[in-house]
């Protein structure tokens, strides 16, 4: 007589809680998001915005994905997912769509930071611009890693 083996939803890693969350690799990337987008919007905000069309978005895409990644994160912390599978393809769909936006306000940053260096007070604004640009890209990058990370899992 074949043995029966374990079903397809128990063959699936349990989702983390608590403390384990920065231990495990995919959730480990959320508080990391979580700083260099705050660094993206303090540092587009101390700039004096000369496009405000442009720096706008970024603000917009790096305050309300911090906001979000947080509200996840302490939702992962607390336990809220009673490691449901449906909380594994929100964290993809959400981290998917996220790095798109964030990419798009990243190049948008770039193009500031680019335009900053023909302005009147270049050294601050400009060097400020940079970094926005440089954590910009980096929230970007990590974005993709936890979006393809959670995907492969």
């Amino acid at each position: 007589m074949a043995s029966v083996g374990p079903s397809a939803a128990s063959a699936q890693p349990a989702l983390p809680s608590g403390p384990a969350v920065f231990k495990t690799i995919p959730y480990a990337f959320m508080l990391p998001e979580i700083l260099c987008g705050t660094w993206v919007w303090i540092l587009v905000a101390a700039t004096s915005v000369s496009l405000p069309l442009l720096q706008g978005w970024v603000m917009y895409v790096s305050l309300t994905s911090c906001l979000i990644s947080l509200l996840l994160l302490l939702s992962y912390i607390l336990g809220f997912h009673r490691n449901s599978e449906n909380w594994k393809v929100l964290d993809s769909l959400y981290h998917g769509a996220t790095a798109i936006l964030y990419m798009s306000a990243a190049v948008l940053q770039a193009n500031a930071t680019i335009n900053s260096e023909f302005g009147t007070n270049v050294p601050p604004n400009y060097q400020l611009n940079c970094a926005a640009s440089f954590f910009a890209f980096l929230t970007t990058f990590l974005y993709i890693l936890h979006a393809f990370s959670i995907y492969y899992q």
